[in-house]
């Protein structure tokens, strides 16, 4: 496989809304414990999850603490496109949750700081795992409109094979010297999807007539956001707790689009399109959190807690295969353009947004408690850098117009009756977008068991959330979008104990 290193990231390949969007939104999986109270665990502590919202729930541990979660995933697609529907699931099961807390007592009993901890926490903070198929019949937009308007305003010379070239070699040289952009042009004129139209060959026209289009859209990803935490935490007086988190980030996103359409249009000489994208994205990056909780009376506790921003250091690379079906007077002609080609783009920088909490939990003894966060992230923050690009400048004004603060809530109780543990609760996040037609709002409940053996707890939850979306085909062209409501089913098993 041929390797191509791109110099310059903004010429090369299109970042866009969508990419900030992805990386900004965290969805930590947590305990069952956690996942069952819907994530309220802001004033509360007492769980290794509860540390990602508060870092210092982890002071309210009295002993040192171990715990691991297995889940199983899964994710259920109803995909509306131009009136036709599928319906596609994707499921895994994976560990997404391992840390411990060392609680360290202060034997100097006149001091007032009783206490210090010290953790350290993996987490599952995003899942991409992801499958829809989009199937309908398109009567405005074709797949040439995606080359056509690629390619338009460029010279033939910057977007063909030179004599002699081989279809690697030229693409990977384009790819090299122009950009992705005439990559995409190239595509369509070598698989005959496009030719020029005037005598300055830079103004293109489709070989696809209009019409209507039979269009297959496959979307597949895979791999998830983690989070490897440091904590400290001290306790005041048994009062007042506070807490550092240190955190490492990684990326690793996997996407493949296919498309296929097929027409019968009389004036078409192309008949049918296969076009094949594959991206690799990772990534790494730096936050810390800094919280505290209030013991305001023996049954209420206030908290608040700060997430910084998230600094990554991003990596991405493509391939792309085309094929067509050329239809000349009786023959079909088939052209199969693969380039074998790894576009490797230059390293860039994003900054996600800092988020805010504020929490409110009643304590009712040992019989249970209630709880609630409310969360804000200003998503139009995030930022793609150096923001001296004229590109990511562009970019970032956008995102500044199209995002907006996000609100989210969420509420959760638990009951207890003798050494078992009844829990449920309910989150709603809002949309990151103005449209929230683009990326709707989250809504979901969560249900949940918990059984102590003394040194030893057993939990076990289930919940469920969905969400809606319209995500466009491609960013230019053939922007068409398809209706995807999501849902997702999450069931955790946790197992938890002293040390």
């Amino acid at each position: 496989m041929v390797c191509i290193g791109l110099l310059t990231t903004s010429h090369m390949l299109a970042q866009d809304i969508t990419d900030a969007v992805r990386y900004s939104i965290d969805d930590i999986q947590g305990t069952a414990r956690f996942k069952a109270l819907s994530g309220a665990f802001g004033a509360l502590g007492g769980d290794m999850s509860a540390v990602n919202i508060n870092p210092a729930g982890s002071a309210i541990f009295n002993n040192s603490h171990v715990s691991f979660s297995l889940g199983s995933f899964n994710n259920s697609n109803d995909v509306n496109y131009f009136g036709e529907t599928n319906r596609n699931s994707n499921s895994n099961i994976n560990f997404n949750q391992l840390g411990a807390i060392f609680v360290f007592e202060n034997y100097n009993q006149n001091s007032p700081w009783k206490k210090f901890t010290l953790g350290v926490a993996y987490d599952r903070t995003n899942v991409f795992n992801d499958r829809w198929l989009a199937s309908g019949i398109n009567p405005n937009t074709s797949i040439g409109s995606y080359f056509v308007d690629n390619a338009n305003g460029l010279p033939l010379d910057d977007i063909s094979a030179l004599p002699g070239e081989t279809i690697s070699q030229a693409y990977s040289e384009i790819g090299s010297v122009f950009g992705f952009r005439n990559q995409q042009a190239f595509l369509g004129f070598e698989s005959f999807v496009i030719d020029p139209n005037n005598d300055e060959n830079n103004t293109y026209s489709s070989n696809i007539a209009g019409g209507n289009y039979a269009q297959q859209y496959a979307y597949t990803t895979r791999g998830q956001n983690s989070k490897l935490g440091f904590n400290i935490a001290t306790s005041y007086k048994d009062k007042f707790y506070f807490g550092l988190n240190l955190n490492s980030h990684s990326i690793n996103f996997e996407e493949n689009t296919f498309l296929r359409e097929n027409n019968a249009n009389e004036a078409s000489s192309i008949r049918r399109v296969d076009f094949d994208n594959n991206l690799l994205t990772t990534g790494s990056g730096f936050s810390f959190q800094l919280g505290g909780i209030a013991k305001l009376s023996n049954e209420l506790r206030l908290g608040i807690s700060y997430n910084s921003p998230t600094w990554y250091r991003i990596s991405e690379e493509t391939s792309q295969g085309i094929s067509t079906v050329l239809l000349d007077g009786e023959d079909r002609i088939n052209t199969t353009l693969n380039p074998n080609v790894t576009n490797i783009y230059e390293e860039y920088r994003l900054q996600t947004p800092g988020k805010f909490t504020g929490s409110l939990a009643y304590v009712f003894g040992k019989q249970g408690l209630i709880s609630f966060d409310y969360a804000l992230k200003d998503y139009s923050n995030i930022r793609f850098r150096p923001t001296s690009d004229v590109f990511f400048s562009e970019l970032n004004t956008d995102i500044t117009e199209a995002l907006t603060s996000a609100a989210s809530y969420r509420l959760g109780g638990e009951y207890r009756y003798n050494r078992l543990y009844f829990r449920g609760g309910y989150r709603f996040e809002e949309s990151p977008y103005k449209d929230d037609s683009i990326f709707g709002n989250l809504t979901g409940y969560s249900l949940g068991l918990g059984y102590t053996f003394g040194n030893l707890n057993l939990d076990l939850a289930f919940s469920q959330t969905q969400r809606d979306r319209n995500p466009q085909l491609y960013d230019i062209g053939l922007t068409d979008s398809a209706l995807v409501q999501t849902k997702f089913t999450d069931i955790v098993l946790s197992l938890g104990f002293k040390i």
